[in-house]
């Protein structure tokens, strides 16, 4: 099945009056006078869009090619009326009852032959010929019937790709995974070099011997675990552009879209790789009530959206008005808190937020998830709020289409992110995000926006670089790099980056191979450190989870040592003149404190500031438009009054700004711009 053209499609932004706004919406499970009642509600709220008809297969097409579209087109018929737009559905995320019934092989296998039936939702495999056909069937028919409807913006193909199974071990799996190596590789040949099968007898004479990593005696090999990572993302991928496929052939001119699931603990779809088959990219993200840094996190995750969108405006295709129904313990947002959220999200690129789901269901396992329209009603909070909310997005029209502005870039690659979790590492403790992490909670703090881009990307706008735990990497991404600091920039390596090509093979002659000479370095052993242990450093600052017997050259400076048997002495942090820039390497996990120290040290040296001078708990953020106006976003996630030093309108209350952000309050300032 090898992969279709992909030709990007019109901007789903001229059809949507200011910033979307909306969630959800399931009228299948309401009879007519709710959803006539819906329609009034979405007009009080300002809801301008919708997502429907994402989980409707089952009954618009209750028995095999018999279709009931009679409850679709009132919907979207009074939806058009009350001058609400639809991101519609190919109705493919949870195949009907009968279709799993009569082709059981459609059903997905995991790594231990188990079968996971249908009852729940996403019970299909990507790879099933069978799936694929009805899917694109299912596709058509409604792309057909509502192709020339006028209340049809964008198209939501199928839904969270890749969610609850995300690798398959079926008949038709396999099949596809030797079909996608032999396309790779073009010879067993190649595969056995790429893979080291000369390693344990694992020599292969042809593609057909091949499986996919399973359950084995002992420890996998590299190779093919991490090609097999990059197939299961390529053939969602795949499937997803099938769909599209007849999507463009029946609506040239609607734009398309999937929601994914960008965030620290998503990492089984290459989402860099995946932007590029999306006309806008749009994200589904949900806090973990019980994380006293949740706002950080979303912060970490809108960033990276963004990042995965190429700077361009993104949707918040779902998140949520308060409690989730999913985690142990499922708290609702504190007060001011679903504004918040929200207003984060756009301060951060979103132009649209919305919400699973518009009314919350009376039965099925997402009944106690939050809605736009509680169980409750009108006579809520939630309720109160997405009034709120509606009302605060339709006064920022003038943010619509603005970027976010940025001088500080962190390297992020899902491929690295999966090479640097294989096992069989000097460390099962180590995560690729933790480092990455903890500089971007450091910068968010100081007021500091990041983007996160791919190796590939243009690093040359950037003052500051951040290359954490990058194990895996392309001779052109080192190359890249190490260009960004000749130019100017500068750029911190941090442990174990750098150390295997793209084909999880060591590169020789010390580590970190793809960065020694940048750096000026050469690590001979690596001393990771036992769970609980650390290391002290010259400077005082407290290392964890690592250590390493760093050697350096002449023309690198030696900025802090371990100070612990048996590296005493040895360099942890250092630094090398390069170019009109510099290249930092650090050796160590350092704690909280040590890393604000190399945070402040790394900005002071680039001449990066913060967005504004603010009082403590506000979230700093600028977007700019093509015009030059700028944009500042002040979220104040503290209980107490915060000031911000800025000049200009807020939008929000349509006043001058005072300086001043009330407790748990946003305030988004249209600055002054120079005379």
């Amino acid at each position: 099945m090898p992969s279709l053209e992909f030709s990007r499609g019109p901007s789903v932004w001229n059809s949507i009056d200011g910033l979307a706004y909306g969630g959800d919406y399931n009228p299948e499970q309401w009879p007519e006078d709710i959803r006539l009642e819906d329609i009034e509600l979405m007009k009080e709220a300002g809801v301008n869009l919708l997502s429907v008809a994402i989980f409707s297969w089952g009954l618009l097409e209750p028995v095999e090619g018999q279709y009931d579209f009679g409850w679709l087109d009132e919907v979207m018929d009074n939806l058009a009326a009350a001058g609400i737009k639809v991101a519609l559905a190919t109705a493919t995320a949870s195949p009907p009852a009968w279709l799993a019934k009569k082709y059981p092989e459609i059903l997905p296998v995991t790594a231990d032959g188990t079968t996971l039936e249908r009852g729940s939702r996403r019970h299909y495999t990507p790879s099933s010929s069978v799936y694929r056909r009805y899917a694109t069937t299912m596709t058509r028919v409604i792309a057909e019937r509502y192709k020339d409807h006028p209340a049809l913006a964008l198209w939501h193909v199928d839904n969270e790709l890749g969610c609850h199974v995300s690798e398959f071990h079926g008949a038709e799996d396999v099949e596809a995974f030797r079909r996608w190596l032999e396309r790779r590789y073009g010879s067993i040949d190649a595969l056995n070099e790429s893979w080291g099968t000369a390693f344990w007898s694992q020599h292969y004479a042809s593609f057909e011997e091949i499986i996919p990593p399973g359950m084995a005696p002992t420890m996998l090999n590299p190779g093919q675990q991490l090609d097999f990572a990059r197939f299961s993302s390529w053939a969602f991928m795949d499937y997803y552009r099938a769909l599209l496929a007849v999507i463009r052939d029946v609506t040239p001119n609607v734009p398309a879209t999937t929601n994914f699931m960008v965030s620290s603990a998503t990492k089984a779809l290459d989402y860099f790789d995946w932007a590029k088959n999306m006309d806008v990219v749009a994200n589904d993200h949900y806090l973990v009530a019980a994380d006293p840094e949740r706002t950080i996190e979303l912060a970490f995750s809108a960033d990276l959206t963004r990042g995965v969108a190429g700077g361009e405006p993104w949707m918040l295709m779902e998140h949520s008005t308060s409690a989730v129904n999913w985690q142990p313990h499922n708290q609702p947002k504190m007060p001011g808190e679903m504004l918040r959220n929200s207003l984060q999200h756009v301060a951060r690129g979103a132009d649209a937020v919305m919400f699973f789901q518009w009314r919350q269901s009376k039965a099925g396992s997402e009944k106690f998830h939050s809605a736009m329209v509680p169980h409750g009603g009108r006579d809520t909070q939630v309720w109160r709020n997405v009034v709120e909310l509606g009302a605060a997005l339709s006064t920022l029209d003038s943010v619509k289409g603005s970027r976010v502005e940025s001088q500080v870039a962190i390297v992020f690659d899902y491929e690295a992110w999966w090479a640097s979790e294989l096992d069989s590492h000097p460390s099962n403790s180590l995560k690729y995000l933790e480092t990455m992490r903890a500089f971007h909670r450091s910068l968010y703090l100081r007021g500091v926006t990041a983007d996160f881009v791919h190796p590939s990307a243009d690093l040359s706008g950037y003052k500051v670089v951040l290359v954490c735990t990058l194990h895996a990497v392309t001779d052109a991404a080192a190359a890249s790099i190490a260009a960004a600091a000749e130019a100017g920039a500068t750029v911190l390596i941090s442990y174990f980056s750098g150390v295997v090509d793209e084909r999880d093979h060591v590169r020789l002659g010390g580590y970190p191979g793809a960065f020694r000479e940048l750096l000026g370095i050469r690590t001979e052993e690596f001393h990771p450190l036992f769970p609980g242990s650390s290391v002290t450093l010259s400077d005082g600052t407290v290392g964890s989870l690592w250590s390493e017997h760093v050697h350096v050259g002449a023309s690198t400076e030696v900025l802090a040592t371990f100070t612990d048997y048996p590296l005493d002495g040895v360099p942890a942090l250092t630094r090398r003149a390069v170019g009109a820039g510099s290249a930092w390497y650090l050796a160590t996990l350092p704690d909280a404190d040590g890393i604000d120290a190399l945070t402040d040290r790394l900005l002071a040296e680039a001449g990066v500031t913060s967005a504004a001078e603010a009082s403590a708990g506000v979230e700093l953020t600028r977007r700019r438009a093509a015009d030059g106006r700028s944009f500042l976003f002040a979220v104040n996630h503290s209980r107490e009054d915060a000031t911000v030093k800025a000049d200009g309108d807020e939008l929000l209350s349509g006043l001058r700004f005072s300086g001043v952000v009330p407790a748990g309050a946003v305030a988004v300032i249209a600055e002054d711009q120079p005379a």
